[in-house]
């Protein structure tokens, strides 16, 4: 059962072969078992997932069908749950139990999936490699001595060791391509203001976007099909209508415009990760696409406006864990200020409070305009070579990553080193546009993703190629060994 995908679990539940019971039965005991390993877990939630279950045989029973109605998954820990922790994987809010849903998670139970548990993450989803979390790293079922790529790396971890077959996951630089790359997953990053962000702690608003991780494309368009749609409650929220994401997957390649940009090719790549991107556009050329060389002149420049972006924005929104309404609190504060500075400086982590203060720097009187408002207009000529190569190519590809999964710890001391492995995912989040990473295959036994973005909007273009690559190759099969 638990090599199943979530296609697979859904004609499987609709003739009856198995109840959502059973099902969910068996993938708790298989966490209970192996997680142990990985650390992909912060809760587990037998008993809703039970509960979740029943429900959903008795609706199936009752003439109700979806492909979500008794589903397995998992939600990140970054989105809320009533009355179950969410951690945001800090000490910040290890007591903090959410008073309601976030609109992701009640649109999901809505549909009828079975809440498992919540994933591990970086703390408040900064980081690269998911060992900023207050309850230990998670650890890459593919070579456990590696990490599975951060912020969402206990989702992907969970979903490639076959413990549940998808999960919610969350990208504000890469966080779900990088971890879908580096665990042999397929991980789509759905336009600004596609899904909600209603209920999900933010880290860095203008860029945090939740979507899907799963084993394939198909699993990506029926668990994106359940989160995305517009939110009165979320400002951002685009109210634009939601499309049928599976019903064009079978739609043609023939004719479709595939641009590659050269400043993806630099030194900075590792050759055997380059070499199998090449083998990827072969593999897409014989379905019909046809490839074009094309430049994104500003992309060099992305990564210093995002880490100044992304901090500015986290020290506004991370201003609210004070010790005074919820989450943390010092024991036996001398004053206001001693209570301030204590309960923040115990429940955040290193590289949390690294952040809060480059975006505190970056956004004080003097440097505002030296920084952020540069760093903002740099944000527009990112976007602006987007558009205009998106005049010529119907989607662009390239690597997610350019090195497969580091050893855990090796980036620890070096900060920009672990920073520099977004540079291939971050210009998606600072334009806002769409980004799927897929299986391309391996360099010294540990994944690799191939990178695609589309115009906003166009997931489905995203899902259409990536599930028509995924029929002519058999990389998203592959299982790690010993789960």
């Amino acid at each position: 059962m638990h090599q199943m995908t979530l296609a697979e679990i859904a004609r499987g539940l609709a003739d009856k072969k198995f109840s959502s019971e059973e099902l969910t039965k068996v993938l708790l005991a298989r966490i209970t078992q192996l997680d142990p390993q990985l650390n992909s877990f912060i809760s587990l939630t037998e008993e809703l997932a039970l509960e979740q279950a029943k429900a959903a045989d008795v609706r199936r029973a009752n003439g109700e069908s979806g492909a979500l109605l008794g589903a397995p998954i998992a939600h990140k820990d970054l989105f809320c749950t009533q009355g179950i922790r969410t951690s945001c994987g800090s000490k910040m809010l290890d007591n903090f139990k959410a008073p309601y849903d976030a609109t992701v998670v009640a649109k999901l139970a809505a549909a009828g999936a079975v809440t498992l548990g919540k994933t591990n993450m970086d703390e408040f989803a900064m980081g690269s490699a998911n060992e900023s979390s207050w309850y230990g790293a998670v650890k890459n079922p593919w070579n456990l001595e590696h990490v599975p790529g951060g912020s969402s790396g206990g989702s992907a971890a969970a979903v490639a060791a076959r413990l549940l077959p998808a999960a919610t996951a969350t990208d504000t630089g890469g966080s779900i391509r990088q971890p879908a790359a580096f665990t042999n997953l397929t991980g789509l990053k759905p336009t600004y203001g596609r899904v909600s962000r209603w209920g999900m702690i933010a880290y860095a608003s203008s860029l945090d976007q939740g979507g899907p991780l799963a084993r394939t494309a198909e699993d990506c368009a029926i668990l994106l099909q359940g989160m995305a749609g517009f939110d009165q409650n979320d400002s951002t929220s685009i109210d634009e209508p939601v499309p049928d994401y599976s019903a064009s997957l079978g739609d043609s390649l023939q004719g479709l415009r595939i641009g590659v940009p050269k400043e993806y090719f630099s030194a900075g790549l590792d050759p055997r990760i380059a070499e199998l991107i090449q083998n990827s556009i072969k593999e897409l050329q014989k379905l019909g696409a046809v490839i074009k060389e094309i430049s994104l002149p500003n992309m060099q420049h992305a990564i210093p406006a995002y880490y100044v972006i992304a901090p500015a924005e986290a020290s506004s929104n991370l201003s609210r864990f004070d010790g005074v309404r919820f989450g943390h609190r010092c024991e036996n504060p001398e004053n206001l200020i001693d209570l301030y500075k204590r309960s923040r400086g115990e429940g955040f982590g290193p590289e949390v409070q690294r952040r809060i203060m480059v975006g505190a720097y970056a956004l004080s009187a003097g440097y505002y305009d030296a920084y952020y408002l540069k760093a903002q207009k740099i944000r527009r000529l990112v976007k602006n070579d987007f558009m205009a190569a998106f005049n010529e190519v119907d989607i662009i590809l390239g690597p997610t990553t350019p090195n497969p999964a580091w050893k855990l710890g090796a980036k620890n001391s070096d900060p920009v080193a672990a920073y520099l492995e977004d540079v291939y995912t971050i210009t998606a989040n600072l334009a806002g546009l769409p980004g799927l990473s897929m299986p391309a295959g391996f360099v010294d036994g540990l994944p690799v993703g191939v990178q695609l973005l589309a115009p906003y909007f166009q997931e489905g273009r995203l899902l259409n190629v990536a599930h028509q690559y995924q029929l002519h190759t058999d990389w998203h099969t592959r299982t790690p060994q010993g789960f």
